[in-house]
């Protein structure tokens, strides 16, 4: 009887085991990092681009800082700080007379504004983020509008070609503080080189190859300064959140 008992509890607790497996499988975490900005690590994990590969002015730099002192006696953690130089592109003409002014600006026609901004490398496979629906940045900034980008598998635009699909939504980051942007999955627009495709469709956030934070000098949400200048925005962590069953 004692034997029988021992075997029908080793079952009962692998049983238990299992059912304990599914249920965390069947239901993730409502919250995951995608990216967490607190070692140098990180930093091997982004590049950076700017309008400077199409004959701008424009530069960014990358590192991770670590925080001052405080004397409030909370523990501070290590953050990434993105520095920009934003340089307006100005519309030149081929047929202009005035090309010495712009000596150092390729002689072609431009007509889009600075920009600037950071990419991940592309990740080892894909990041599987269908069991969420909001994207969360903490960021600290300069009371400008910024862009986050998600990069999805390619199959919107041109399907077998390697150019990713990208999703984009504005961010605007208050002056000074620490601030929580909060961005629903759905709220991100297929663009296609800077331009939405007037199209319905679907982003499949099993499939994300990628992301990006970037700026430019114009363009942005109502309020939000823009126009050339330095520009700073402090990035503790990106996470996918899960806000509604």
């Amino acid at each position: 009887m004692s034997r029988f008992r021992a075997l029908w509890q080793a079952s009962l607790n692998a049983t238990k085991r299992a059912l304990t497996w599914n249920l965390e499988d069947l239901v993730p975490p409502s919250e995951r990092y995608v990216f967490k900005f607190d070692s140098k690590e990180e930093l091997k994990r982004w590049h950076l681009y700017s309008d400077s590969e199409y004959g701008g002015l424009s530069s960014a730099s990358l590192e991770i800082k670590e925080p001052a002192n405080g004397s409030s006696g909370t523990v501070q953690k290590p953050f990434l700080l993105l520095s920009f130089c934003i340089l307006r592109i100005l519309y030149i003409y081929t047929h202009s007379d005035s090309f010495e002014m712009y000596e150092n600006i390729s002689k072609w026609n431009i007509s889009r504004s600075g920009f600037c901004g950071m990419r991940s490398k592309k990740f080892d496979g894909f990041i599987d983020l269908d069991a969420y629906d909001t994207l969360a940045l903490k960021l600290k900034g300069d009371g400008r509008c910024y862009i986050s980008t998600i990069y999805t598998e390619n199959w919107v635009n041109s399907p077998g070609q390697e150019e990713d699909n990208s999703w984009q939504a504005f961010v605007f980051v208050p002056k000074d503080d620490w601030y929580i942007a909060k961005i629903p999955l759905d709220r991100y627009l297929p663009t296609w080189r800077g331009n939405v495709i007037d199209a319905k469709l679907e982003m499949n956030p099993a499939r994300i190859v990628g992301m990006s934070l970037s700026i430019n000098a114009e363009g942005g949400v109502p309020g939000a300064k823009s126009g050339p200048g330095d520009f700073r925005v402090e990035i503790d962590y990106i996470k996918a959140l899960r806000l509604h069953s």
